[in-house]
This record gives structure tokens, sequence and C-alpha cells, in this order.
């Protein structure tokens, strides 16, 4: 089943690969697609409805949203994250304990001309204009393939976030609606949402706003979240 917000902006479906539910939710590329940390007072925003009241007071709401990129726990971000063209903190490139230092990582870039999943050092190297830009890690799927260190016979099984561009520029976002590996969640963008590039986002804490499907998951206070923004 397929639900599309009233605006069009955004169009959520479940889908069942290799036994295993996920959502996606998928976005055009022209669409207000954002990246959102902190309140006009300098303060994480947290949770989606501290987000849609803040927007409501600009005669908006959010039509999706999702967690998008790890963060400490004063909910900074851990890698390069980019707001309106400010960069707060910096793009990290060394290799480093846990899931986001599990090279190769890479960068979720909204530009003017549409939204990318950038490999972390060739991000370097090519250095895009990005009006939005969240670093997380690892990479799901490089040029067509599956992260080098995924197991297919891998034991951790986690409910996972992650997004993809695939080669219309449509970008896709994905939760996992039960435990899953990388391997079982690279092989969803890899081989059903067709993105030659795929980043993972996070784990334990992955939530959704999909209000066209009557949810959003409540939890502890997230850091980076992207979200599409439509008139209210």
């Amino acid at each position: 089943m397929i639900w599309a917000n009233t605006a069009g902006a955004v169009d959520c479906r479940t889908v069942t690969h290799e036994d295993i539910p996920y959502t996606v939710c998928s976005v055009d590329p022209a669409e207000d697609l954002r990246l959102f940390l902190n309140d006009a007072d300098a303060r994480p925003f947290g949770h989606f409805t501290m987000m849609d009241r803040a927007l409501a007071d600009q005669g908006l709401t959010l039509a999706f949203a999702m967690n998008a990129g790890m963060y400490h726990n004063d909910r900074r971000p851990v890698g390069l994250y980019v707001e309106n063209g400010q960069e707060t903190t910096p793009l990290q490139t060394r290799a480093s304990p846990g899931n986001f230092g599990l090279l190769p990582n890479g960068v979720f870039c909204i530009g003017d001309s549409g939204a990318q999943v950038i490999e972390t050092r060739a991000f370097a190297a090519r250095l895009p204009d990005c009006r939005f830009a969240t670093q997380s890690g690892p990479m799901l799927v490089i040029d067509g393939a599956l992260h080098p260190r995924f197991l297919v016979d891998a034991s951790s099984r986690n409910i996972r976030n992650g997004v993809g561009v695939d080669a219309t520029g449509r970008v896709h976002f994905a939760i996992s609606d039960a435990r899953v590996t990388f391997h079982q969640f690279g092989r969803l963008f890899r081989d059903v949402l067709a993105t030659p590039q795929a980043l993972y986002l996070d784990g334990s804490i992955s939530r959704l706003h999909a209000p066209m499907m009557d949810r959003s998951d409540p939890g502890f206070a997230m850091g980076p979240i992207v979200g599409v923004v439509i008139p209210r």
C-alpha cells in the first residue's frame, strides 16, 4: 500500500524484502527537503513535535521526517553538519570505533541541484556545495556494491534507518520494521530501491514521522533530523 501526503511531496509505502518488513518514504528532489538541529534559542529540537510547533509559527508543517545522523550526548552531530549553508561541525575522515567510523562512511548532501549521497573521502576531494549536509556511517551501498565489511552471516541485528538516491535523483528514506543486519539493509537499497549510493543514518534510535500513515514514532531526544516542509 502507498500513502501520499495531500501536497504530493512525499509518498510512503510498506515493502517486504526477503521476508523483512520496511517502511520506505520517497521524496522528489524538487521538494523542500531540509535538515534541522536547533531551535531559535539554540536548543536541540530533539523531537518531531517540537519541530512541527516551530514550523507552525511560519505557516508550515512537516510532511515527513526521520532522524538523520549520529550525535553526542548533548545532541551535537558526530561528523559534518551543515544547515542553511552554515557548517557547525567539521568533516571527519579518520576511522574510529563504532558504526560511524566503519570506513567508508559518507555524507548526505542537499544542494540547489538536488540531493546526493557521497562517500566521505570523495566528498573531501570534491567539496560540493551543500545547503544542508549530515555525515554518518557506514555507507550501505557504494557505486552499486555493498560495504566491503558487511557479512552475510552477521549476528548483529537492529532497527535501522538510512537514505539513498536513485539514478533519477529521487531520494529514498527507509526504516526497518524488524531487526536487520547491515547486509540485509544494504540489499534493500541495492536490490529494491536501486540506489547506487546509500548511507546508514542510525540504529536503535531510528524513528519515522509520516503523518499520512498516522505514524510518528516516540522515543529519546534526537540530534540531526531530516524533513520535508510544506505549507500548513
